[in-house]
């Protein structure tokens, strides 16, 4: 069975709600990160940097949530995409660790860069629902995590991006979401 190591208040639960969506059987081993878990020589043969998330997948070890997510995505998902489909799918999961997080949650980079990617995403929101048009992919997550971090984590006004807005409620309305975002605090 599929390891998904994490710990509390960390991107493992990213990982979690893509296994959750895409119904993947796994064990959730939570480190006790303050207790040094993460540091120990076990955990430091799955990921050498000691830093959470990562899966162990039968002889896989596999750490860095934008790779797990593309690994599930292309090992597990029922739908076979193409390779240009594949390389969207990338762009968008290194966009949201790259760009759309350390745009939002760096506080020096706060203020010049998150309107300008409030305003595209609420461009590309206002005429489709999701990142890659009318289907939930991948993408999805990588970017709906972030987003939804906002609220968990900032106080942002972001009633000015309607669209996002609206998708961020439609991320959170999902069950798998649910499970995920709302098992750890």
């Amino acid at each position: 069975m599929l390891k998904l190591y994490g710990a509390a208040r960390s991107r493992a639960t990213i990982i979690q709600w893509q296994l959750e969506e895409l119904a993947i059987p796994y064990e959730f081993v939570l480190l006790d990160m303050q207790a040094g878990e993460h540091r120990q020589q076990e955990f430091l043969e799955i990921n050498p940097f000691g830093k959470v998330p990562a899966i162990v997948d039968g002889d896989l070890k596999l750490w860095e949530s934008g790779a797990i997510l593309l690994y599930l995505a292309e090992k597990y998902s029922p739908v076979k995409y193409s390779s240009n489909q594949q390389a969207e799918f990338a762009q968008w999961v290194l966009f949201a660790n790259a760009t759309l997080g350390p745009g939002i949650f760096v506080e020096a980079n706060r203020e010049k860069e998150m309107p300008k990617l409030m305003t595209a995403l609420n461009g590309i929101f206002e005429h489709q629902p999701f990142l890659m048009g009318n289907e939930f992919t991948v993408a999805d997550i990588a970017v709906g995590s972030y987003l939804s971090y906002i609220p968990m984590l900032l106080k942002i006004d972001l009633s000015e991006y309607t669209y996002v807005a609206k998708y961020m409620e439609q991320m959170q309305e999902r069950p798998a979401f649910q499970k995920a975002f709302g098992q750890r605090g």
